[in-house]
């Protein structure tokens, strides 16, 4: 019960990575609020709460600075504190930069940046009044470390939540916040698997199947398995870890070649 008696505060929670780390979360002791818009959040919530967990949700778009202030008067007045921040929201659609439009450009600047940016700014305040506290961004080794065709705007936010992370984490020190960020290779999650219908309409399941045939373990990650990442961040056990991106990507990163070795 590393997280016991913690209030967490997860963005984009109602499913893939958030859920994962909530799941994770929770069956660590912590109380989690889950800000989200996606249509999932209510059953999500109605799951959990069968399961007998103290979880609750706001439908929040965070590009809406107001919408997120709101939301986090709202929890400060249900908890009175908050412990830990994980900025998971994140979009992804696969469009080649020639052919992107300023809307999907700016779609994944807003959400992904503007998103991070607004819920941070807004819950910063009552993790110093707490006077300890962590937040961990959700990066990718796309963009920081590798990328593939149609994925500019998905790379550039998320190698910017990386210069994000090291320089809050430089300022927040004092405080006793520490900052950091989890870079995922493929989890298998519903965005995964809606790339790979863009990929291949006709056999979605092939391109799924040729990622994990790409990756050393042979295999997707689970989103319980980057809750557990998630969770170590969060708790004392990483105490003199901050400004640091971590990978999990079942060694996806390491192969120079795919045809070249013993």
């Amino acid at each position: 019960m590393k997280l016991d008696g913690k209030v967490a505060i997860v963005t984009g929670g109602a499913m893939g990575n958030g859920r994962g780390i909530v799941e994770v979360f929770l069956k660590y002791g912590a109380k989690v609020i889950i800000l989200d818009y996606a249509k999932e959040l209510q059953t999500t919530l109605q799951e959990l709460k069968q399961e007998g967990h103290e979880v609750i949700g706001f439908e929040v778009d965070i590009r809406n600075k107001e919408l997120v202030e709101a939301a986090v008067s709202k929890i400060k007045e249900l908890y009175s504190k908050v412990d830990i921040l994980v900025n998971n929201a994140g979009v992804c659609q696969m469009v080649s930069f020639m052919d992107m439009t300023d809307e999907v450009r700016d779609f994944h600047f807003d959400v992904n940046i503007i998103g991070t940016w607004n819920v941070t700014k807004a819950v910063l305040p009552l993790l110093r009044a707490n006077g300890k506290g962590s937040i961990i961004n959700l990066s990718s080794v796309t963009g920081p470390m590798v990328a593939d065709g149609g994925e500019v705007a998905y790379a550039t936010t998320k190698a910017a939540l990386i210069g994000f992370t090291k320089a809050l984490a430089r300022e927040e020190v004092d405080h006793n916040i520490r900052v950091n960020a989890i870079l995922p290779g493929y989890i298998h999650t519903p965005l995964v698997d809606k790339m790979a219908v863009v990929s291949n309409p006709d056999d979605p399941k092939s391109v799924v199947d040729g990622i994990a045939g790409a990756i050393p373990m042979q295999r997707l990650g689970t989103i319980q398995e980057l809750g557990e990442l998630a969770g170590f961040l969060a708790s004392d056990e990483s105490s003199y870890i901050t400004g640091t991106g971590i990978v999990i990507d079942g060694g996806s990163t390491l192969p120079e070649t795919l045809t070249m070795g013993v």
